[in-house]
C-alpha cells in the first residue's frame, strides 16, 4: 500500500462548536427560519454532500431560499474556520507525521469549496498531505472524488478512513479497504476495520 485517503470531518477533528456558531450568526437575520439549529441537528449533517444540506436543515422553506441561506452559512463557516479552527482529534499531527514517513496521504470529503483549505489554514497540517478533493469543487459524491485523486496520482494501492456508511460505500465503489472511525459522527455496523483513535491506525497497517 503507498496511500491513505481520508475524511475530515469526524476522522481527523471535530469543528461542530465553530460551525455551529457560525450558521446560528447568518440564521439569526432570516425570519423565515422557524427551527433553531442544535448540536445534534449539526453532527447528523455531517457525511451529507454539501448541496443536499439545505433539503434536510430547512425542508419548510423554498429551494432557492434555502440553498442561499445554506451557501452564506457555508462561506461564513469558512471564514470562522480560518480564524478559530476547530478541535483535532487526539495525537493528529504526531499520527500524520509517522504516516507521511511511509505513505502519501490525501483527503477526500463532502464539504463545500474552501473548507479543506480553511482547516489547512488554521491548523497548518498541509505539509502532510499531496492532495485533496471534496464535492463542492467538483459537484460530484464521494466515491468519484476518491476515483479522481486515485487517478490524478496514479495511486496504485489505498484504503479510505471514515466515519459514515457513506463513507464505507464510497470505499467498496472503488473497491479500497475501509477504516471505520468509531469516534466520529456515524455509526456503522459488522465493519472488518476499526479504530477507536486515530493512533490506533498503526495496528491495522
Amino acid at each position: 500500500m503507498d496511500s491513505i485517503i481520508f475524511d475530515l470531518d469526524g476522522t481527523l477533528w471535530d469543528p461542530s462548536n465553530v460551525i455551529l456558531k457560525a450558521w446560528k450568526e447568518v440564521i439569526s437575520s432570516y425570519p423565515q427560519v422557524t427551527k433553531d439549529i442544535t448540536k445534534t441537528d449539526l453532527e447528523s449533517l455531517f457525511g451529507l454532500q454539501h448541496d443536499l444540506i439545505s433539503k434536510k436543515l430547512f425542508p419548510y422553506l423554498e429551494v432557492e431560499l434555502a440553498n442561499n441561506i445554506m451557501n452564506e452559512c457555508f462561506e461564513y463557516e469558512n471564514k470562522a474556520i480560518k480564524q478559530y479552527g476547530g478541535d483535532l482529534y487526539s495525537d493528529l499531527e504526531e499520527v500524520l507525521s509517522k504516516l507521511s514517513k511511509n505513505y502519501n496521504l490525501y483527503i477526500v470529503s463532502n464539504c463545500q469549496s474552501g473548507y479543506i483549505e480553511a482547516f489547512f489554514s488554521y491548523h497548518k497540517l498541509e505539509k502532510y498531505f499531496i492532495d485533496f478533493e471534496c464535492s463542492g469543487n467538483t459537484g460530484r459524491p464521494k466515491n468519484e472524488n476518491i476515483e479522481s485523486i486515485i487517478n490524478r496520482n496514479s495511486i496504485r494501492s489505498t484504503l479510505y478512513v471514515g466515519d459514515t456508511t457513506g463513507d464505507l460505500k464510497a470505499a467498496e465503489l472503488n473497491n479500497i479497504p475501509f477504516i471505520f472511525a468509531t469516534y466520529g459522527f456515524g455509526q456503522v455496523k459488522d465493519n472488518r476495520y476499526n479504530i477507536d483513535k486515530l493512533s490506533d491506525i498503526f495496528t491495522l497497517l
